[in-house]
């Protein structure tokens, strides 16, 4: 399943299949595709992801999040949407700022390369087999 920052990108966990000399994996890789508005990204350069077809993709959960810090729904979107917001001003004004997603990453921006950093604990949490692949591969 994936999830859907309107505005920003999508968060998803695809499987990918790694054949080594002795033996095929299959693990559970994260992804970020960024799906935002391409004036803010004037001279960067974003590697590009492809969510397979088949993952779900689900939008982000206002309800839930608002549920894990007691804050109302609609006041938890207007967060996000004007976090969102706010980074792309930064990025369209050549600020490169980090935007940490806590228990997951850190979407950051080297020598104009914007791109998602995954922590090790996350992708560790996904993939309790072949941790070690996994986090080679991410």
């Amino acid at each position: 399943q994936g999830v859907l920052v309107p505005g920003l990108g999508t968060f998803a966990v695809v499987p990918e299949q790694i054949n080594s000399t002795e033996e095929v994996y299959v693990v559970r890789r994260p992804v970020f595709q960024l799906d935002m508005d391409m004036s803010c990204l004037q001279e960067l350069v974003f590697p590009t992801v492809m969510i397979p077809g088949d993952i779900v993709i689900m939008p982000l959960d206002y309800w839930w999040l608002s549920q894990t810090n007691s804050l109302p729904p609609d006041l938890v979107r207007g967060c996000v949407e004007e976090t969102i917001l706010l980074y792309s001003f930064q990025l369209r004004d050549r600020q490169h700022p980090a935007f940490a997603f806590e228990n997951i990453g850190i979407l950051s921006c080297q020598d104009n390369v914007l791109c998602m950093q995954f922590h090790c604990s996350c992708v560790a949490g996904l993939e309790s087999q072949d941790t070690w692949v996994t986090l080679l591969l991410t």
